[in-house]
């Protein structure tokens, strides 16, 4: 009967502590070549984008003309922003790499709505303006952490965590810029999905999740939850 010695179980102990620790960090998968451009034309199902051939791979794959430099619409926006996402489906040769960029618009005294990001953490850095940003940490503390904001200033949301940005001034339009640390970081904005799930969530589970009357929650799923991303 063979008998495993103490160093041996160490050994095995740390390996898959590695493993699991692993795992539970990783966001995106790591690249184990120099790239992965996405072959967006596969219809191979993987968690991310199947590989385009190296071959094939050109300089384009890792460019988009995204005129970063200009300022975008944010007059068709309820919540009065426009938020310019660069990702995998953007730029194929993001694929594996674990990163993301967005330009945010923000109109006077306009907002980009609380909401999360499932598979990255953000940094965002004010171009132009000022912005009252803030995120707030999970049960049961829902702890606000929140800060104003001007040009040059850089503040992180920690990944999945509800966070949101908002233009104070009346006036003057505001610019950001924010990394993400995935090449697809997703988003749920709150109020969109709460109330605009389709199929609709009922009203009774609202009513009693808000401690409001069933006539308040109609009323806000008969709003039109519209999306600011583009």
């Amino acid at each position: 009967m063979a008998f495993f010695s103490s160093s041996s179980c160490f050994l095995l102990f740390t390996a898959i502590l590695a493993v699991i620790s692993w795992q539970a960090v990783a966001s995106d998968p790591g690249p184990l070549q120099d790239f992965c451009v996405a072959d967006n034309s596969s219809r191979v199902l993987v968690n991310g984008f199947v590989c385009k051939d190296p071959k094939v791979v050109t300089t384009e794959d890792f460019f988009l003309a995204a005129k970063l430099n200009m300022p975008r619409d944010t007059k068709m926006s309820k919540v009065g922003s426009n938020v310019t996402l660069i990702n995998v489906m953007k730029i194929p040769g993001l694929n594996t790499l674990g990163i993301s960029l967005a330009r945010i618009d923000y109109a006077p005294l306009g907002e980009n709505p609380p909401h999360t990001h499932p598979r990255a953490t953000e940094i965002l850095t004010v171009l132009e303006g000022t912005l009252y940003v803030g995120f707030v940490t999970s049960n049961t503390d829902n702890k606000l952490f929140s800060k104003v904001l001007n040009k040059g200033d850089v503040f992180v949301f920690p990944q999945g965590l509800i966070h949101f940005q908002f233009n104070p001034n009346p006036y003057k339009p505001a610019v950001a810029i924010a990394a993400l640390s995935s090449q697809n970081p997703g988003a749920i904005t709150i109020a969109n999905a709460v109330f605009g799930s389709k199929p609709m969530i009922s009203d009774d589970v609202l009513a009693k999740a808000f401690q409001v009357e069933k006539k308040t929650v109609d009323w806000l799923q008969a709003q039109f939850w519209a999306d600011n991303h583009n």
